[in-house]
């Protein structure tokens, strides 16, 4: 295969509202995965993956958080390369829909298909998820919420821009039926063709009015340019695509050899995506894999439901090839797959410790027993050897044919079957009888040398699954030849053998787990906060205001809290304070006092609480902060 065949790969980008879990994570560990199997076929691999940072959702996070949306996603795809890194996954580049190059080529791109007609000026007016950035209409909501997350809708009318997909609906249908695997698996193209393109596409909303963190239209700076047509155009801009002129990275990669994404968002990349790049007159992508989602139990992660697994997390707890492992051999091709730490645990105790990390460690050991380390290539031969042989020539076949098609989890199944072939053929030949008896001692070479020869045949079919200990199996049998067939090597002389996975303790584990969780919890319901260092200009973000309390009154029904009225210097505010156990209104009227003037307003008892005061706890008292001869309206710093 030559050497100069590219492979351009793509992650779906992870979308900058909070942190990725390990659902989420999937997406790359698969492409990650891909890009290293087709490494070793001998491609010139690109992969891209990145974070989508624009949207009503980020805007309203961050003024939740009291920073601008620019600061929101610095901190957002930090954390979510930071994940990315955890999980060893080697990436050629992590586009941010904020790049510079990106938001230019997106304008371009949305006055290219304005000024040709495909792009339109209209009125949107329907259901709108907030979550998903959305728009449907009433029959498609489930029980009156979102039919993709479940969630409240809200009614919007808002000017808007639309993209003429019916223009291109017969056109879509044609490619489909020439390129029959343009989408897989099967189902998820049944899907698009049963479900959206026989009943008629609608036209796609591609513009908001109603905000504005988002890439300004060029033309029309009271609109930005929707989610849909921003993000999913990061494919082409993230490799140099401009409608003005492109790079040669565009000219050499496009098109995009295989979209890895999630199946809840297939039909954004095989029905919208498609139609712009039709309308942009570029080539299709050759390929799009929707894999199926990673459910908890049979629940889909939630943090409502308290039930989200981090990935990041599970790797310092069990080790990032143990991640990578569980990830990529129990995730079904077609299904769903399931996570739980019971399931994870016993997956890792069987494959990893027992069936790979066992074989390793006492076929290393013997050789360095019985042979000081050495061994040559076998010349004593019985039926274990060629059922043994014919699995590791079995396991090579299935292992090429399966990983093709991105069948990975049935692909590391009949590669672990040449390993708990090894274990069995280990009880069948009984090396520590034969070392008992001087004569057999070239078929004991045999026996070994085949057990390092198959180990040699695992370290590369599983390195794109587990790469770290792969690296570490290789060192152990000081061997790094990759050339995936039996025999090829005349001598094994092997290290030191060191255990690669230490079989986990499931009760006490599983126990550690629950204490840390209940921890968690505990801290959570009492509002426990853990006081960490921050840096100055985290603490230049908070406003403090000498403010005159003009007014004060208890709450009705609310026995802990007074209603302040205070003199910024710019005017009045309100703030309900909880501090009614230890002062009377009287005690606080005239009283100068540290206002937070820049906190998010509250609702508390019916009462728009507009910021904080400052006080101190005394041990069972509470003291209110109180200054002297300070203006109200002067800054504190």
């Amino acid at each position: 295969m030559s050497n100069n065949k590219k492979f351009y790969i793509t992650t779906a980008i992870a979308y900058a509202s909070s942190k990725p879990h390990i659902g989420n994570a999937y997406d790359i560990v698969l492409a990650d995965m891909i890009a290293r199997y087709k490494k070793q076929q001998g491609f010139d691999v690109f992969l891209m993956t990145g974070s989508d940072e624009h949207g009503q959702k980020i805007e309203e996070k961050a003024k939740e958080a009291g920073i601008t949306p620019k600061e929101y996603v610095d901190n957002a795809a930090s954390v979510i390369k930071g994940v990315w890194d955890s999980l060893n996954t080697n990436f050629d580049k992590f586009i941010r829909t904020t790049d510079d190059d990106h938001e230019l080529a997106v304008q371009k791109i949305f006055t290219k298909l304005y000024e040709q007609g495909d792009i339109y000026k209209g009125h949107y007016e329907g259901k709108y998820c907030v979550p998903c950035e959305s728009f449907f209409t009433p029959s498609q909501l489930v029980d009156g919420k979102c039919p993709d997350c479940g969630r409240d809708v809200i009614d919007s009318k808002e000017e808007a821009y639309f993209l003429k997909l019916s223009k291109y609906q017969d056109k879509l249908l044609e490619y489909y039926e020439q390129n029959p695997d343009f989408i897989k698996p099967e189902s998820r193209k049944n899907e698009m063709i049963n479900n959206f393109l026989k009943p008629g596409l609608s036209d796609l909303c591609v513009s908001r009015s109603s905000f504005t963190w988002g890439v300004p239209v060029e033309f029309d700076k009271k609109h930005v340019t929707y989610v849909w047509l921003d993000a999913l155009s990061n494919y082409i801009t993230g490799i140099g695509y401009n409608p003005q002129g492109s790079t040669e990275q565009f000219e050499k990669l496009w098109p995009a050899d295989l979209h890895v994404i999630g199946k809840d968002i297939v039909r954004f990349h095989t029905i919208y995506w498609p139609i712009i790049l039709m309308a942009l007159g570029l080539p299709l992508p050759k390929q799009v894999l929707g894999h199926p989602w990673v459910l908890v139990g049979e629940d889909k992660m939630s943090k409502s439901k308290g039930n989200v697994i981090y990935a990041d997390d599970l790797a310092k707890r069990f080790s990032v090839d143990a991640v990578r492992y569980y990830l990529l051999s129990e995730i079904p091709f077609t299904q769903d797959g399931t996570i739980t730490y019971e399931s994870f645990i016993s997956k890792f105790n069987s494959d990893l410790a027992n069936t790979l990390g066992n074989l390793v460690n006492r076929s290393i050991a013997m050789t360095n027993k019985y042979f000081d380390g050495t061994v040559l290539k076998g010349k004593v031969f019985d039926n274990f050897d060629e059922e043994l042989i014919a699995t590791a020539k079995e396991s090579i076949e299935k292992y090429h044919s399966l990983m093709d098609i991105y069948h990975n989890a049935e692909a590391i199944d009949a590669v672990m079957a040449l390993a708990k072939r090894c274990n069995k053929y280990i009880d069948e030949t009984a090396p520590w009888t034969l070392a008992k008896d001087e004569a057999q001692k070239d078929r004991l070479n045999t026996v070994l040398y085949n057990l390092l020869e198959c180990i040699r045949l695992l370290s590369i079919m599983l390195s794109p699954v587990i790469p770290e200990s792969c690296d570490n199996i290789k060192k152990q049998i000081c061997n790094n030849n990759n050339t995936l067939a039996f025999g090829l090597t005349d001598s094994f002389t092997v290290g030191a053998a060191t255990p690669l996975f230490a079989r986990i303790d499931t009760e006490k584990v599983l126990a550690e787990i629950a204490e840390a969780e209940a921890k968690a919890a505990a801290e959570k319901a009492e509002n426990v906060a853990t006081v960490a260092q921050i840096g100055i200009e985290d603490f230049a973000k908070v406003e403090l205001t000498a403010a005159k309390i003009i007014d004060c009154e208890a709450v009705p029904k609310a026995k802990k809290l007074l209603k302040l009225t205070l003199d910024d210097g710019t005017g009045t505010r309100t703030v309900a304070s909880g501090i009614a156990k230890f002062y009377t209104p009287d005690e606080l009227k005239g009283k100068t006092v540290i206002l937070v003037s820049n906190l998010k307003p509250a609702t508390l008892c019916g009462i728009e609480s507009q910021g904080m005061i400052l006080a101190a706890d005394c041990g069972d008292d509470v003291k209110v902060i109180s200054l002297e001869d300070i203006p109200a309206g002067a800054k504190i710093r």
